[in-house]
């Protein structure tokens, strides 16, 4: 590990914004979404991308560090820790309906980016630890379904009309997290069906992962409504979906627009480094664990996030994912910034061939 590998850290700058916000309350109860939505997006306007890529030698030692898979993990005690002093929180005061959007949506975005994101580097790793730490990360967001059709489904329809978090040409953001949210899980559904079938068990059992994953949610859920109160509950559900809107947002920016060709044989071309949208802007990379270098992490999977490679064919966002997502929610701006360079895309990566 090197000195500058420290710069991971600062992927604890949102749940530490949110145990703020949740302990001052008042106007800073908004502070993970200021962070995320307002410093993070000014920080990168005046920091330049960086393209560097490691050496080798580099390589070989980040990937020999356990640093970079503890950073991981240590996401589980952020992740729990604040949910259990925000649950103890909601128990003690009475707070105006302000504070408790604003802490509501804050933990949201501590359980997308620092829950959610994590999950999805942890679940394309194998083994007991790392995909059972992905799915104790996806419970809060009541998201577990993730794991198998990110895994199963997503990387492999990537950049076509099958995949659901593939956002289409001239789609709008909003109409894309429903359709996204939906067909994601019928998705899911249908990934572990045929793999039962192929095992000969039965669909309605225990070994469905999909009836399993609900159990676990319905317990979580209904623990909280009797442990502590239906009100705690429904504020937990709200931050969860919080969470699962800014995966889907992410999705939005990551893939808008680009599409694999057919082949003659009726196969889509393999994915290639040119088929996501990538972000060279260091302060969203470090946040989001190289998330934003996202064409090398579907170009190789199971890739660890701390050697992604930039590609200098990778079509890349005009602005770091904070700031695209800010645009993405007003659909006449992103049509306008970003349609151009999806068409300029097509006709280098479709009309070109």
């Amino acid at each position: 590990m090197e000195i500058r590998d420290l710069k991971y850290l600062m992927a604890y700058i949102i749940p530490l914004s949110t145990f703020l916000s949740i302990y001052m309350g008042g106007a800073l109860s908004f502070l993970t979404v200021i962070v995320a939505f307002f410093i993070i997006p000014v920080i990168e306007l005046f920091t330049k991308n960086d393209t560097e890529n490691l050496s080798e030698q580099n390589i070989k030692s980040k990937l020999a560090s356990r640093y970079f898979d503890v950073l991981l993990y240590a996401n589980l005690i952020w992740v729990y820790g604040i949910l259990a002093y925000f649950i103890y929180i909601l128990q003690q005061y009475n707070y105006t309906s302000s504070e408790l959007i604003g802490m509501t949506l804050s933990t949201g975005i501590m359980l997308g980016s620092n829950g959610i994101n994590v999950a999805h580097e942890l679940g394309h790793k194998s083994g007991f630890w790392p995909q059972n730490a992905a799915k104790l990360l996806l419970l809060p967001n009541l998201y577990m379904h993730f794991i198998i059709e990110h895994n199963y489904g997503h990387h492999l329809k990537v950049a076509t009309p099958d995949d659901p978090a593939t956002s289409r040409y001239k789609e709008y953001l909003f109409t894309f997290w429903i359709r996204s949210i939906s067909q994601s899980f019928f998705s899911a559904w249908n990934i572990e069906s045929n793999r039962l079938k192929k095992m000969n068990q039965a669909m309605w059992s225990y070994k469905n992962s999909i009836l399993r994953f609900l159990f676990y949610q319905m317990i979580y859920i209904v623990t909280i409504m009797i442990v502590f109160s239906p009100f705690v509950a429904i504020i937990l559900i709200a931050s969860g979906i919080t969470g699962i809107l800014l995966l889907e947002s992410i999705n939005y920016v990551e893939h808008y627009g680009l599409v694999r060709r057919m082949l003659q044989n009726g196969k889509y071309e393999k994915v290639e480094t040119f088929h996501s949208w990538n972000s060279d802007h260091e302060a969203g990379r470090i946040i989001l664990y190289e998330l934003t270098r996202h064409s090398d992490h579907h170009f190789k999977a199971n890739k660890k996030y701390q050697i992604l490679n930039h590609y200098d064919e990778s079509p890349q966002l005009p602005y770091g994912y904070p700031t695209s997502i800010l645009i993405a929610l007003c659909p006449p701006l992103w049509f306008k910034i970003m349609n151009p360079r999806v068409e300029q895309w097509r006709k280098i990566h479709l009309e070109g061939h």
